[in-house]
């Protein structure tokens, strides 16, 4: 079956996916407002940052460490360290973010990263598979080999069958993520939830 198909199925299990329009240096300080990275972490960290700080360039650097420290800490751990890189980050703002070499020299941003920021903002119609969900497509394709391997396996295969458009591009990503983080989880996937089995070389070889 093909990925139109499947991306079907995932949108009548879990409904019409959309995504909230931001900056590309929205979603920089939003990743590093929760870690380990989930939305409700960033969401967390987000809140705490806007309440007490605020979340443009110019609030970041002005604000005393500690207030960063103490935003971040709502967000999961290592709170210093994410708040040394929302400085690194709006020291940055001005930059051309719009760009994949601005983009990866920036903490913690690697190709992944950046194709899910130029998807997102809609500077590229790029193939961006979820960083943290490639064992979706792993399985449903049997794909073999390193973090890396995967990755630009899935996106080469996701970019020879989505059409070539932003919205439809970001809706896989979407669909697939959460898929990966509700059924198809990276351990223990509830394979008896999933109405992709038939599709799927992962649970064919079961």
């Amino acid at each position: 079956m093909g990925l139109t198909a499947i991306l079907s199925k995932l949108e009548k299990t879990f409904g019409k996916v959309t995504a909230k329009r931001e900056t590309a240096f929205a979603m920089l300080v939003r990743q590093t407002c929760g870690y380990p990275a989930s939305d409700e972490a960033c969401a967390k960290g987000w809140d705490a940052l806007a309440k007490d700080v605020g979340t443009s360039a110019e609030a970041i650097l002005a604000a005393p460490k500690s207030k960063l420290v103490k935003a971040m800490r709502a967000g999961g751990i290592v709170p210093e360290l994410r708040a040394t890189r929302l400085v690194e980050i709006a020291k940055k703002a001005d930059a051309d973010l719009s760009t994949r070499a601005v983009l990866k020299k920036l903490p913690t941003i690697g190709d992944p990263g950046a194709d899910k920021i130029l998807l997102f903002t809609r500077k590229e119609a790029i193939a961006a598979v979820p960083s943290n969900a490639t064992q979706v497509t792993e399985r449903l394709f049997g794909l073999e080999g390193s973090y890396a391997q995967i990755y630009r396996a899935s996106q080469k295969a996701l970019d020879e069958e989505l059409p070539k458009t932003a919205d439809a591009r970001i809706r896989a990503h979407l669909l697939l993520k959460r898929h990966g983080q509700t059924i198809c989880k990276r351990s223990r996937p509830k394979c008896e939830l999933c109405p992709l089995t038939r599709d799927c070389s992962y649970f064919k070889e079961q």
